[in-house]
């Protein structure tokens, strides 16, 4: 199951690099949109796949991950328009940096989950932390939802710029390039803006995995269910962020849904011990999960509709 989980994703990556963006290109909401629908498609699909080896609560609870892990990686998307717009990434290249992102998505959430999933399975009551961080970042995603992400206050971005070579415009589609040095006047390595917009959106994942990870891990303690459906949710919403890039104003206020779906699921592992059950029913699960994202989507485009008839 491991092995045609990698090849299938192995075959999407070369598909994606090697054929439809082979050259740089600008990709349109069209193309974004129809890139996106495949992923989507071959997300669902593979919870056939699940149902044929692992049975009906298996394909519930990796469909319940796949829901919760591509909403909850919407908010990075904000984070990554604003990585883009800083660093003055034109949209032709953005699909090369986003795709190398992803190949870093895979190897550090492997690695998160691997950790995780060894954890769990030797102290269980850790599930109890998970669940209490989520239901505390939860209610303080609610209250900062408002709050503005300001990328040149990164530390760390600043302690990249001191310690690399970094030249002041870009380079075609290059993270690096030779040129020579204004003080020795050496030719030296120098990165260019495109790499630095690639590093932080890779710490941008990881600090969100930091909330999605412990996330599916509430639902699900297999680990193949929980990288199975944090890789096709990550595939799918990269493609989308080309579409979704030009009316991220309209999803205003799905981050206070995001808020509660955080609490939502780290109280279940309570709720459940509460009333005596094993554990709370996948199935409900799902079914709140989506009526809360409904919510969040429907409550946003009614909003920033209303508002733009006012302004109109």
């Amino acid at each position: 199951m491991w092995l045609a989980f990698m090849l299938v994703v192995a075959a999407l990556l070369a598909f994606d690099l090697g054929v439809l963006h082979k050259d740089d290109h600008e990709i349109g909401v069209a193309e974004s949109l129809k890139l996106s629908a495949m992923y989507i498609a071959l997300g669902l699909s593979f919870a056939a796949f699940i149902y044929w080896q692992m049975g009906t609560t298996a394909t519930a609870q990796y469909l319940t991950a796949f829901v919760v892990e591509k909403t909850l990686a919407m908010d990075n998307i904000f984070v990554i328009a604003l990585i883009f717009a800083f660093f003055a990434v034109p949209r032709q290249y953005q699909h090369r940096v986003l795709f190398w992102g992803i190949l870093g998505v895979i190897l550090l959430r492997g690695m998160m989950i691997a950790l995780g999933a060894t954890i769990v399975e030797q102290y269980h009551w850790v599930l109890y932390i998970f669940a209490g961080f989520l239901i505390v970042t939860g209610i303080k995603m609610l209250f900062m939802a408002d709050k503005e992400h300001k990328i040149e206050d990164n530390g760390l971005l600043r302690l990249i710029k001191r310690r690399m070579n970094v030249t002041d415009e870009l380079h075609g589609h290059d993270f690096f390039v030779k040129k020579r040095d204004p003080v020795t006047g050496k030719v030296r390595r120098f990165a260019t803006p495109l790499l630095l917009a690639l590093i932080m959106i890779e710490i941008a994942d990881l600090v969100f995995a930091v909330d999605s990870v412990p996330a599916v891990f509430t639902i699900t303690t297999d680990p193949y269910l929980v990288y199975t459906s944090n890789i096709f949710a990550i595939l799918g919403l990269r493609a989308l962020y080309f579409a979704l890039d030009a009316i991220l104003h309209r999803f205003a206020y799905l981050k206070y849904a995001l808020s509660v779906l955080l609490v939502f699921i780290g109280s279940k592992i309570f709720v459940a011990d509460a009333l005596g059950w094993e554990k709370f029913p996948p199935e409900w699960s799902l079914a709140v999960t989506f009526l809360i994202l409904a919510a969040g989507v429907g409550f946003s485009l009614w909003k920033t509709g209303a508002a733009k008839v006012d302004t109109a």
